[in-house]
């Protein structure tokens, strides 16, 4: 199954709890260093709200389609006459977006690759980013329909990129969430850990430390 609930699971409040969607965007499952900054973040989220339900979605196990002819076909088609491969394929994107809608928190660890962000993080951008229900066009420009989200997103890095112009990650995700209604973001750095133990153990203590900082 794509959604995995933490273990042991945590037990409802009389109240609505908080819902938190961590998205490990990393091409490999187990040992990477973006999913242990997202963990890390998840972690003192749910510390700070020990009632809060967790979904994680690991997009190297479970990798959406990426945005092809046959899915910009199945798209532009009105929904009534979609064949059932058409309608199948956007109730993959359909499932991504009430997963995002539903989230109170986002937590994304997000490693560079070649100085952009993953395929299956851009497949993933591109099934929540629709016109008309994440996003509209308005007399007044682009209106994001995705509102009321907190979003943390943690990149590692093996160099260091931070706040340089080959850091092309910071800015899209900024622009590219925005638009789509979430602007409260947060940005967690881990950067030099290709360049020795020393490095890459500064690096986490010093992303652990900013964590803190951020949530409490």
């Amino acid at each position: 199954q794509p959604f995995l609930l933490p273990s042991p699971p945590f037990i409802l409040s009389k109240e609505i709890a908080m819902k938190i969607l961590q998205i490990n965007a990393s091409a490999r499952s187990h040992g990477a260093n973006s999913t242990r900054l997202a963990d890390t973040i998840t972690t003192r989220l749910i510390a700070r709200n020990p009632d809060a339900i967790v979904e994680r979605r690991d997009l190297a196990a479970h990798p959406h389609p990426v945005l092809d002819e046959a899915a910009l076909g199945a798209l532009f088609t009105p929904a009534e006459q979609r064949t059932p491969e058409q309608s199948a394929r956007i109730a993959l994107d359909d499932a991504l977006i009430a997963q995002v809608q539903s989230a109170d928190i986002l937590v994304l660890g997000v490693p560079m690759y070649n100085f952009g962000i993953p395929v299956q993080l851009k497949s993933w951008i591109d099934a929540i980013a629709r016109a008309g229900v994440t996003f509209r066009y308005t007399e007044n420009g682009p209106q994001g329909l995705i509102n009321g989200k907190k979003v943390y997103v943690g990149f590692a890095r093996g160099g260091i990129y931070r706040d340089t112009a080959s850091d092309t990650q910071a800015p899209y995700l900024k622009s590219v969430l925005g638009f789509l209604g979430m602007t409260d973001i947060e940005f967690v750095f881990a950067e030099g850990l290709a360049l020795g133990p020393e490095s890459s153990n500064k690096a986490f203590a010093e992303a652990d430390a900013q964590i803190v900082q951020m949530i409490g």
